[in-house]
C-alpha cells in the first residue's frame, strides 16, 4: 500500500470529526490506550512544504507516550524520495528539529522548515533515506510543547518512523535518528532508548549536532543575581525552558522563581515562535526574569528528571557534532557530556567544526556524518 492511498486509519467513524488539518482532537476521545505509532489521521502535505527531491508527502497524527509513559499525540512529515525504492526499501532518517516554539503555529509541518533545514534535508534525501520528521508532543496537537522534555521528544522521534511504515510499504526498518540542537539532545535521548523502545524497528545509530546538553547546570547559575546579560536568543530559549518543564510536570511550581516580567514571557512562550520571541524580549536581560535562583528548592532536582542526557543504554554508534564558535550550546557543554559518556564505558564519534557556529555547524557536518550513516546501512 503506498503512503498517498493510505488515508486516514479510523479509530472510530464518529470520531473523525473531532480532528481538525492541525491535529487538534479531544484525546480522551481517540482511544489513547492505542499502540505507539497508531496513525489517527492522514493527509497529503503541500506541496510548499516538501523537500527538494520528494516524490510524495503526508502529514500524519499519531500515538506516542509522554516521558511518564501517558498516551500523547503528536503531528509530523513523511517525505519520500521520487523514484524506485531499492531493495528492502527505503532506509529512513527521522529528523529531530531544533527550537521553533512552543504554539501550534510553530510545527514544521505546517509552519515549514527554515531554509537551511530544508538544504540539510535535502542532502539527505539526495543521498537515497526518506525523511520523517515529527514535531513533537503538543506542536500541533493538545497541550503545551514539553521543550527539552528529552524523553518524550526520543518517543516521538520513534513512534514516527512507526506511523510512516504503517502507511507505506516502501519504508524500511532501518533507520537513524539526525537532529540539531534542541532535536540534537533529542537524538542523543534517542540513540539511549531506541532499540529498548522500538525492538520492532531496526535502530542502526544517531547524528547529533549542537546538542542541547548541561541545560539545568547552566540553569544553577541563573537568578536575580545573574550578570545583566542581554541575549534574545538565550532569553529565548530560557522563556521556552520555564513553560516545557511545566509542560513536561505540572506540578512544579514556577512563579516563586519569577518576577514579573518574567512570568509574562513565560506566559508568552506558550504562543510566539522562536523569531518573534527573540524579537519580543530585545533589550530584556537574564537577571530581569528572575525573583529567586533557580538553585532554590526543587526545580533544579524535577528539571534534571526531565532534560538530563541518559549515560546509559547506547548500543549502536553515535556522531556528535560541534561548532567550535557556538554560543548556543557551547563547546564546554558538549565536552562534559562526551566524558561523562566515555566515563560510562560508550565513546561516541566526535567532530569538532573551528570556525563554525550553532547554526553553520550542520552543513559542515555533512562530510563527515553522510559517510558515518553510510556506514551504520552497510
Amino acid at each position: 500500500m503506498s503512503l498517498r492511498r493510505a488515508g486516514i486509519i479510523v479509530i472510530a467513524a464518529a470520531m473523525l470529526a473531532v480532528v481538525s488539518p492541525m491535529g487538534h482532537a479531544v484525546a480522551d476521545q481517540l482511544v489513547p490506550g492505542a499502540s505507539p505509532g497508531t496513525v489517527v489521521h492522514s493527509e497529503p502535505l503541500p506541496e510548499q512544504l516538501w523537500i527538494e527531491g520528494t516524490g510524495e508527502a503526508r502529514r500524519l497524527t499519531y500515538w506516542t507516550r509522554t516521558s511518564e509513559d501517558q498516551p500523547a499525540l503528536s503531528t509530523g512529515a513523511v517525505f519520500i524520495p521520487a523514484g524506485t525504492p531499492p531493495s528492502g526499501g527505503w532506509p529512513v532518517v527521522s529528523w529531530e528539529h531544533g527550537t521553533v516554539g512552543l504554539g501550534d503555529d510553530c510545527a514544521p509541518s505546517t509552519a515549514g522548515r527554515s531554509r537551511n533545514n530544508q538544504a540539510y534535508l535535502a542532502t539527505w534525501m539526495r543521498q537515497g533515506y526518506a525523511i520523517v520528521a515529527t514535531d513533537y508532543i503538543g506542536l500541533g496537537t493538545p497541550g503545551t510543547h514539553a521543550y527539552l522534555d528529552g524523553r518524550a521528544e526520543a518517543h516521538a522521534a520513534i513512534d514516527m518512523v512507526r506511523a510512516a511504515r504503517a502507511g507505506d510499504d516502501s519504508l524500511s526498518s532501518k533507520w537513524v535518528a539526525i537532529g540539531q540542537s534542541q532535536g540534537g539532545g533529542a537524538a542523543v535521548f534517542t540513540a539511549s532508548l531506541a532499540t529498548g523502545y522500538a525492538p520492532d524497528l531496526d535502530y542502526r545509530g544517531a547524528v547529533a549536532t549542537g546538542p542541547a546538553s548541561g541545560i539545568v547546570d547552566v540553569a544553577t547559575l541563573l537568578g536575580p543575581g545573574t550578570p545583566p546579560i542581554e541575549n534574545p536568543y538565550l532569553i529565548a530559549y530560557i522563556a521556552y525552558t520555564i513553560a516545557g518543564l511545566k509542560a513536561a510536570r505540572p506540578s512544579v511550581d514556577m512563579d516563586p522563581y519569577l518576577s514579573p516580567l518574567g512570568r509574562e514571557l513565560a506566559t508568552a512562550a506558550h504562543t510566539l515562535c522562536f523569531g518573534p520571541m527573540a524579537d519580543r524580549v530585545q533589550g530584556v536581560s537574564i537577571d530581569e526574569l528572575f525573583s529567586r535562583p533557580l538553585a532554590d528548592g526543587d526545580f533544579i532536582a524535577t528539571a534534571r528528571s526531565v532534560m538530563d542526557i541518559p549515560l546509559t543504554g547506547y548500543d549502536r554508534p553515535l556522531f556528535i557534532g560541534q561548532g567550535a564558535a557556538d554560543t548556543d550550546i557551547p563547546a564546554p557543554l558538549t565536552a562534559k557530556l562526551v566524558a561523562d559518556l566515555v566515563s560510562r564505558g560508550f565513546r561516541p564519534e566526535v567532530h569538532i567544526y573551528p570556525g563554525e557556529d550553532h547554526s553553520t555547524t550542520v552543513a559542515a557536518s555533512l562530510s563527515d556524518s553522510i559517510p558515518f550513516v553510510a556506514r551504520l546501512f552497510a
